[in-house]
């Protein structure tokens, strides 16, 4: 697992490397620019979807098992889901900009 997450990381740093050049002159820096922006914003809506997956998941078995303290829990879920839904929108805020 650790393997496959190193490799998936530098694969991610190599195809972004042209969109934090300097010049952007190079012509294989201006092609590779929307592809690294795609695949980074892929990756992002990915991750972001199975964080709010797992959180969901967590809070309905945590109000089935203790109704008492659904309020609290509700409340602990939508924060948390709009933190993780801000982290998508930062990603896309930096593609928009960076591209």
């Amino acid at each position: 697992m650790k393997t496959k997450l190193f490799l998936l990381l530098f694969a991610m740093m190599f195809c972004a490397l042209p969109m934090f050049a300097a010049d952007g002159s190079a012509s294989a820096a201006v092609n590779l620019a929307p592809l690294a922006a795609g695949l980074g914003m892929a990756i992002a809506s990915g991750l972001c979807a199975l964080g709010q997956g797992n959180a969901v998941k967590g809070a309905a078995e945590a109000m089935a098992r203790n109704p008492g303290a659904a309020g609290a829990i509700r409340f602990a879920l939508i924060l948390g889901l709009v933190l993780i839904e801000s982290l998508a929108l930062y990603t896309f805020i930096i593609i928009l900009i960076k591209s």
